[in-house]
């Protein structure tokens, strides 16, 4: 019996890549593990792009291992530029018209998030424009009394806790870390002593890729996405195609899952957040009136709703939507003495979506078995305690992990 035939090239290169990316670093699933070997081989053939996009490695919490996976990126990248808290100008000069550096932003939370934002408006905007060629930033030269053009397109990655602005996960390729598991573990890293051997699989990608530039500028690979996530991924498809073997179907099944799980946060995590909430506002009872069940969802701590829609909070309409796709709608519900109805919402209808959907109540929320709501002057329910506003139930998986990487 023979030996089955050696991957091509190319595919033998990305399939070292994928050993070690994996040797050192935990990455969510085996799609995003593709996604990430993908977008460093695409680095060292940024000449051929028309769109540079970015790798996001974010995480929500310290200890995931984000700065770990920038350090193999780091090692196997394309002419890496690190930086922490370089200012716009700085990181505006690094980037040259032809064979333009791949920027690795490090602690990009400390930029992009709180009071720094506004002042780094600037930075998001070269990262924005940076995505597309032949988007250069205008300056006018004092000195030479002239306008001066300086390029902005490179291929980039940013780590930091926490989402990045819309604008950069838009055309970005978004890997969410987490904490390993006691189980999962992780060959530890030492710059001195395994630098050398990423740099010569850098030194491979770029001898195999190099030669090819002319093919990959004019490849039209099949997409399977649209609009700007197609232009997001189709170096990495053409990287993929270039190197054959498994690397195509593995290229657009990570494109197709990563995308569909970007877009299922951007869609469902309101919805998913205020149907949660309207369990424990819930509580016993039976039935709860809309401007009831509004005004206990703004009052939970921490809570968006108070805030919701642009800062007026939270609405009937916006609520209605919210719940809609739940199949969730508003009733005409028993008012009670004087006789008489208004809308709100039956806890029967959020039931099948509760179990569905959200994620188990802690013991300690446990409730009593409903009750019919009979308001009384104060908007309380008369004869009954008040609705107790249980501790909001935690929205990060069950299976959180502990450990470093």
């Amino acid at each position: 019996m023979t030996d089955p035939s050696p991957p091509p090239e190319g595919a033998a290169v990305l399939d070292r890549l994928h050993a070690v990316l994996i040797k050192y670093v935990i990455l969510p699933s085996a799609e995003a593990i593709d996604a990430a070997v993908l977008w460093i081989a695409a680095t060292h053939a940024q000449d051929a792009w028309t769109h540079a996009p970015r790798l996001v490695i974010k995480a929500p919490e310290k200890r995931c291992g984000k700065s770990r996976f920038l350090d193999v990126v780091d090692g196997t990248c394309y002419r890496p530029f690190m930086t922490v808290n370089s200012s716009t100008a700085a990181i505006c000069r690094s980037i040259t018209d032809a064979d333009p550096p791949t920027i690795l932003l490090d602690e990009a939370d400390t930029i992009f998030g709180g009071k720094a934002a506004e002042s780094n408006e600037e930075l998001r905007g070269l990262l924005n424009a940076g995505h597309q060629r032949g988007r250069p930033m205008t300056r006018w030269d004092h000195t030479k009394k002239e306008l001066e053009r300086i390029p902005t397109f490179a291929m980039a990655a940013l780590a930091g806790i926490g989402s990045m602005p819309d604008t950069i996960e838009d055309r970005a390729v978004v890997v969410k870390m987490r904490r390993r598991t006691a189980s999962e573990k992780v060959a530890p890293f030492r710059s001195r002593r395994d630098g050398p051997a990423l740099k010569q699989l850098a030194a491979d990608l770029t001898a195999w890729l190099r030669p090819n530039l002319t093919e990959l500028e004019n490849a039209e690979p099949a997409m399977p996405l649209e609009d700007r996530a197609a232009d997001t991924w189709e170096p990495l498809i053409a990287v993929a195609d270039l190197a054959g073997g498994n690397w195509p179907e593995r290229a657009r099944r990570a494109a197709q899952a990563m995308n569909a799980a970007r877009e299922g946060d951007t869609e469902f995590s309101d919805r998913l957040r205020v149907l949660i909430d309207c369990r424990t506002v819930f509580g016993n009872m039976e039935a709860l009136p809309s401007t009831v069940l509004l005004d206990r969802l703004k009052a939970l701590p921490e809570s968006p709703w108070a805030e919701y829609n642009g800062g007026t909070g939270l609405t009937s309409m916006k609520l209605s939507g919210l719940l809609r796709e739940y199949e969730i709608t508003s009733q005409n519900i028993r008012f009670g003495p004087p006789t008489g109805q208004v809308k709100g919402f039956h806890r029967e209808a959020f039931i099948d979506a509760w179990e569905r959907y959200c994620p188990p109540a802690d013991p300690g929320e446990s409730v009593e078995p409903s009750q019919p709501y009979q308001p009384s002057q104060d908007g309380v329910s008369a004869g009954q305690p008040p609705v107790r506003l249980l501790r909001p139930v935690r929205l990060e998986s069950s299976h959180d992990q502990t450990g470093t990487a």
